[in-house]
């Protein structure tokens, strides 16, 4: 029976790019923001663990559907280190999000629904831009483009 060096199961930063399809550049942010995490060899070259594939997608679908990074890195910090999640931490962590996505989407239908006024009006001051200038608020300022005049 041979033995299988721990070295096997990580991978390079080069590596890890390419696997995941995220610049290496990227990668070396993510560690920076505390999103990912690699151990340094003797000559200071980054070594990814396997499970480290699995939080970058995760990483990237959040990042598409609008969450922020620190969001993110805390939602990352409830997964456990040094193996890949189950099934069972992601659907833990996924509620994590669900009121905060619920509150988007009903802002983006809100957005939907009124999107014909906000772009007639252009967010100019008029009474009935219930999304920029609820109660024609900017109105009491006087006449005129109040959110493109200075102050």
């Amino acid at each position: 029976m041979t033995q299988v060096s721990w070295k096997a199961f990580e991978l390079t930063v080069g590596e890890l790019a390419q696997r995941s399809g995220v610049p290496a550049s990227a990668l070396r942010f993510y560690e920076r923001e505390g999103l990912i995490h690699s151990r340094r060899t003797a000559g200071n070259q980054r070594r990814y663990g396997r499970d480290t594939l699995r939080r970058v997608a995760f990483v990237r679908v959040s990042q598409r559907v609008g969450i922020p990074l620190a969001m993110i890195r805390d939602v990352l910090a409830l997964l456990p280190e040094g193996r890949t999640p189950t099934r069972e931490d992601w659907a833990r962590v996924s509620l994590c999000w669900q009121a905060e996505l619920n509150t988007r989407i009903s802002q983006l239908e809100k957005l939907r629904d009124s999107l014909t006024d906000c772009i007639g009006c252009g967010c100019l001051s008029l009474d009935h831009c219930a999304l920029a200038n609820p109660r024609d608020t900017l109105g009491t300022h006087g006449p005129g483009p109040r959110r493109l005049l200075p102050t």
